[in-house]
């Protein structure tokens, strides 16, 4: 004996479509209309995401000194991270180990820059996206 199985019709197929459809923009409205907020700058993912974007601003740097992270000046978030950073010029090249702890040049060198970072974190993904940054140099 066998047993037929019944495919669905396109009526029925519809009729399940339409409210998940509906759904998802309802939900695609929602997100997309948060606003950012302040976050606390000692958070994990926060502290990965300035991580990646000064990475990136090095990279995309043609000095051949890094610069490292000085100051958070504003941390926001709404499913993206909302940046302002302070960074300064190193004696340290881009790519040597714990830039972190490398002084900063000093005298006709030294430079500063300020910098607004949107950086989009998936962080169950370990995945980083620099959606925007924008950079300005500064004398103290």
């Amino acid at each position: 004996m066998y047993m037929a199985l019944s495919m669905p019709t396109l009526e029925t197929a519809m009729q399940w479509k339409v409210p998940l459809l509906v759904g998802l923009i309802v939900l695609r409205t929602h997100v997309c209309s948060c606003k950012f907020v302040d976050i606390d700058k000692n958070s994990k993912d926060f502290a990965s995401a300035v991580e990646y974007a000064v990475f990136q601003f090095n990279e995309d740097q043609e000095d051949e000194f890094a610069y490292k992270f000085l100051q958070v000046r504003r941390s926001q978030w709404t499913l993206i991270y909302l940046m302002d950073l302070e960074m300064g010029r190193t004696v340290c090249k881009k790519h040597d180990e714990d830039i972190d702890n490398c002084p900063l040049q000093e005298g006709t060198e030294e430079k500063m820059v300020r910098c607004t970072f949107i950086v989009d974190v998936r962080s169950w993904f370990s995945q980083f996206t620099l959606l925007n940054s924008t950079c300005v140099e500064r004398r103290w």
